[in-house]
Parts: structure tokens; C-alpha cells; sequence
């Protein structure tokens, strides 16, 4: 096929609306990436879970592992950038003299991936002048370790990966009265950025408790996601 016949494949899956496309651009490269409407974060659930199944029970044996404690979750974490930071004990509500045999130690686990837009098929014209909207999705699991236990900051970044154009954060507090153990949401949309954006730096947190067993907070359907349409602005 012919450079304009690529550049017509495009035009028909996508449907860009008057988006720019230049002619410099390889759009064969473009098509075969079909970098428009797909989750572009590698390996989204790592724990191998689906949010359209609840979040398994934690197992909670009769009888106490006596092995080392542990503080980073099971899974294959390929894509991901892991970094684990151990908390330490929060002894504040202990009365003084009190005698206490065990206290749980919590422990974050951070997972984060950097996405280089350009690498993904798009192209700077569409992101500079098109503004496509990225659309931030991710499920973790309601627990009562804590009540913070996931931490979200998403940031569009410039050509030098240190500029921030945009970001978004969620910290919630949770309710640990309403205990119900399924998957919550959290999502944003990111639109009228302005011009420069080529990464996407998508990073969350999740509490992990260890108190004689170890108790993850998971998580699953993780997605950053550029849509072929117009932003509002």
C-alpha cells in the first residue's frame, strides 16, 4: 500500500474530525501501533484479577505462619517499575506502660510506568494541536488495613520527562465502617492540556499490612487510554 492509502486507513478507523495529518508522518507505523482507543500501559493486572469478579477473601489460617515478614504482594509485575517502603510501627494510640505482644507494620508498594507517546503511534501534531483525550482508569480493592490505602498521581510530561503539563492525584480516606471488600474506581479524564505533551507517567500506591500473615491491597485494570475525539475546550 501507498503512503496516502495508510493515511486513509487511519482516517477511517479513527474518524479524527478534521485532527492534523500530515503527510510527513509514517502512517503505516501509526496504523499497525493503533495507538487510538487501546489501553496502552503494559500488564494492567498483575495479580492476574478481573474487576467484573470480586476481590478473593483473604486467607487467614488457623494456625500463624512463623516465616519472615514479608511486605511486597505476589504477582508478575513485568512493565512495572516496583519500589516497596516500609512504614514504621505506629505506636501513638498505646496507652504508657502498656504491654502489646504484636502490632501490624503497613508497608507501601509503588508501581509506576513511564509512556512515550511518540514510541505508542502517536504523532506530536495530534497531540500538540488535536488534544485527544487520556482517559485514567484504575480498580483497587476495598480493605480495613487502614484508612488510606491507595495513593494515584498521573502526570502528562514534556519532550524533557521533567515539565508537567498536567497531573491529577487521588488520595482517598476510607470508610472502614462500610466494609463491603469489592473493586472501587478511580478514574479521571484529562482534556485542554495544551500543547507539548509525549509521556504519560502513571503511578499508584497500595498499603500492604503484615501482622503475623501478610495482607495486600490489590488492584486491577489498570488502563491509560488516548481517545480518538475532541477534548471540550
Amino acid at each position: 500500500m501507498s503512503a496516502a492509502e495508510w493515511k486513509k486507513k487511519c482516517e477511517a478507523e479513527w474518524s479524527l474530525q478534521g485532527g492534523p495529518m500530515p503527510d510527513s508522518v509514517d502512517w503505516k507505523s501509526v496504523y499497525e501501533a493503533k495507538p487510538l482507543g487501546r489501553n496502552l500501559l503494559k500488564n494492567p493486572s498483575p495479580h492476574g484479577l478481573s474487576k467484573d469478579t470480586p476481590p478473593p477473601e483473604p486467607d487467614r489460617p488457623e494456625v500463624p505462619s512463623r516465616g519472615p515478614p514479608r511486605f511486597q504482594p505476589d504477582g508478575d509485575f513485568t512493565g512495572w517499575t516496583t519500589n516497596t517502603e516500609i512504614l514504621p510501627y505506629d505506636t501513638s494510640g498505646i496507652p504508657e506502660g502498656v504491654v502489646v505482644c504484636h502490632l501490624p507494620q503497613f508497608s507501601w508498594f509503588t508501581m509506576e510506568q513511564v509512556l512515550d507517546l511518540k514510541q505508542e503511534g502517536l504523532w506530536n501534531e495530534l497531540m500538540d494541536e488535536f488534544q485527544p483525550e487520556i482517559v485514567i482508569q484504575d480498580w483497587y480493592e476495598e480493605t480495613q488495613l487502614h484508612a488510606s490505602i491507595y495513593q494515584l498521581h498521573v502526570k502528562l510530561l514534556g519532550a524533557d520527562k521533567t515539565t508537567v503539563i498536567s497531573e491529577h492525584t487521588v488520595n482517598p480516606t476510607e470508610q472502614l465502617s462500610n466494609y463491603s471488600h469489592t473493586w472501587k474506581e478511580v478514574s479521571h479524564v484529562f482534556s485542554g492540556y495544551g500543547p507539548g505533551v509525549r509521556y504519560v507517567h502513571f503511578m499508584h500506591r497500595l498499603k500492604n499490612e503484615f501482622m503475623m500473615e501478610f495482607y495486600p491491597t490489590l488492584f486491577t485494570g489498570s488502563s491509560v487510554i488516548v481517545r480518538p475525539t475532541k477534548t471540550s475546550s
